[in-house]
């Protein structure tokens, strides 16, 4: 058998990882790597325009997919540009494998000022990753890959890299026997555990389970839960484990006022799979029912954010199917909580229309618009802290992905990966000019793939967050947040884009339902000066206000 290059067996092997597309900028450091999937022809390459952009298109085709993602830079400059992208997927959780390429091995770590050496690069890829590794040999570089993905698909999962010098990529090897990936069982949850934890919530009235992103795979046991009459609310990680329209579900309409009084009357709460991040619970001063019980597969979360009267380790789904099987016929729910719940949850919708001014309208005709089934992806921008992190329904796991680390400039990126996962469904995405503007740079690569996307482009001339913040704390200064924005209709002419703007909402039923009907990539831009100001003015996450002490 003739020899293969290490390049091609990285190619193998991520091809037995059910990788079927990767994303990554071409380099000299990268070349041996990518001319083995050019060649085998059995992946398809999304060629970025940046590695920011490229890890953040494969973070998202993960989320989507479920599977692996891959991201595929170069060395020094490439690897650090990847930096923010490989945060935003570690606080989300992705598993996602970061392939970078190294100078030869001769010259590492030598301080021969090297092109394209970045010094003691491999501490800044471990401070950003669950794990990185350096491959010194071309003997070492599959059995170093292969723990690299079992460390990102394991629970709790994250992004790793590995570097791969371009001498050892370039080496010749026989390919090897077994390209299998590693095993990775799940955490199974200690069965005296789940008794104790059934026989608490038994006793339960009006219990709640919040899930988060940890959970997205225990929707079948979620839903048995929530069928015995158990309450369900989610971070917005967790969003569609169980459909937000069942009559259950409390949507993540986690910091409303309503719902949190309504938690006032409930008798338990059941965390599985969720940090309790500070934006999603007032800092940490959202009143949950008590008493509260967790469930995570890394042991560490417990008493973490909050104290835990029960703490079980595992699988959420191993855990939750546990729990369903533990609790079947056991349950005497209080008649009237389903009545409540949903009243709560009615409450909560009105809360949010109210502060959205036109953009209740706005919120109205995108959820006609998109039906049912179809992914949501969403950039922080003014639009979706307000409305798009919750006031559309999400049906699936895997129909929602939003830029969960607080970063700008991510949203079209993602939307690239998540609609090359979507498997057929339209991906709508929301981003606020500014955001856009930080890599805009990728709109070229949404026309390249034709990725079935239809982009919605909140322009308000700047950072809206921002210059609200300003106003609330800062005096209304406004300072450095009015931005030099470009034509985006003759900057969408230049790439053959699609483009329609929008100055008045009663257009945008036509315009959705044209690009919903187009296949391929479509920019709608929002002009909100004209379309109207928020009824009120979001200025950062909420957090708890403290009564006064006598």
């Amino acid at each position: 058998m003739s020899k293969v290059t290490v390049g091609e067996v990285i190619a193998a092997f991520l091809e037995r990882c059910a990788v079927s597309t990767s994303f990554g900028v071409i380099s000299i450091h990268n070349m041996p790597i990518l001319d083995a999937f050019h060649r085998r022809g059995k992946m398809r390459f999304v060629p970025a325009r940046s590695e920011a952009g490229a890890l953040n298109m494969a973070d998202a085709n993960a989320r989507v997919s479920g599977g692996l993602g891959v991201g595929i830079t170069s060395t020094g400059t490439a690897a650090g540009n990847a930096c923010g992208a490989m945060v935003e997927a570690l606080t989300a959780g992705t598993p996602l494998l970061h392939l970078t390429g190294q100078i030869e091995v001769a010259y590492l770590d030598r301080n021969l000022a090297y092109i394209h050496e970045a010094r003691d690069q491999i501490s800044m890829l471990r401070a950003v990753s669950k794990g990185a590794w350096r491959v010194w040999t071309p003997g070492s570089a599959l059995p170093t890959l292969k723990e690299a993905v079992r460390t990102a698909m394991s629970a709790p999962a994250g992004p790793v890299s590995v570097e791969i010098p371009i001498d050892v990529q370039a080496a010749l090897i026989d390919m090897p026997a077994d390209l299998d990936p590693l095993p990775i069982p799940p955490a199974a949850p200690s069965g005296a555990a789940l008794d104790a934890l059934a026989e608490r919530l038994a006793r339960a009235k009006r219990p709640v389970l919040w899930l988060g992103g940890g959970a997205r795979h225990a929707g079948a046991a979620a839903r048995r839960l929530a069928d015995m009459g158990i309450g369900l609310i989610t971070s917005v990680q967790g969003r569609g484990v169980l459909p937000e329209d069942h009559p259950m579900s409390l949507g993540a309409f986690t910091l409303q006022g309503p719902v949190e009084k309504f938690y006032a009357s409930c008798d338990a709460m059941l965390v599985v799979g969720s940090r309790l991040r500070s934006n999603e619970t007032l800092t940490y001063k959202l009143k949950l029912p008590q008493p509260l019980y967790r469930i995570d597969c890394d042991a560490q979360m417990e008493n973490r954010c909050y104290t835990s009267e029960l703490f079980v380790t595992g699988d959420s789904a191993l855990a939750l199917a546990g729990l369903a099987e533990r609790l079947q016929g056991r349950m005497h729910i209080d008649p009237a909580f389903a009545t409540e719940l949903a009243a709560a949850r009615a409450a909560a919708i009105k809360t949010v229309r109210e502060g959205l001014g036109p953009y209740a309208d706005l919120a109205d005709k995108v959820q006609q618009a998109v039906g049912r089934d179809f992914v949501w992806v969403r950039d922080i921008t003014l639009s979706n802290s307000t409305w798009g992190n919750r006031m559309l329904c999400l049906s699936g796991p895997r129909d929602g992905v939003h830029a969960l680390g607080g970063g700008i400039g991510q949203g079209v990126q993602m939307a690239v990966g998540a609609a090359l996962a979507a498997g057929g469904r339209k991906t709508w995405c929301l981003v606020g000019d500014g955001g856009l503007q930080v890599n805009i740079g990728e709109l070229a690569t949404l026309v390249q793939e034709q990725a079935d996307v239809v982009v919605l482009l909140m322009n308000d001339g700047g950072y809206g967050v921002i210059r609200n913040i300003q106003d609330a704390h800062y005096g209304g200064r406004h300072c450095y947040v009015d931005l030099h924005t470009p034509d985006f209709e003759a900057l969408a002419k230049s790439i053959q884009l699609p483009f329609t703007r929008l100055r008045d909402l009663g257009n945008a039923p036509a315009a959705f339902a044209q690009a919903k009907a187009r296949k391929g990539p479509t920019l709608i831009e929002l002009d909100m000066k004209a379309i109207g100001p928020f009824a009120t003015a979001f200025a950062g996450p909420p957090v708890k206000k403290e009564t006064a002490r006598a």
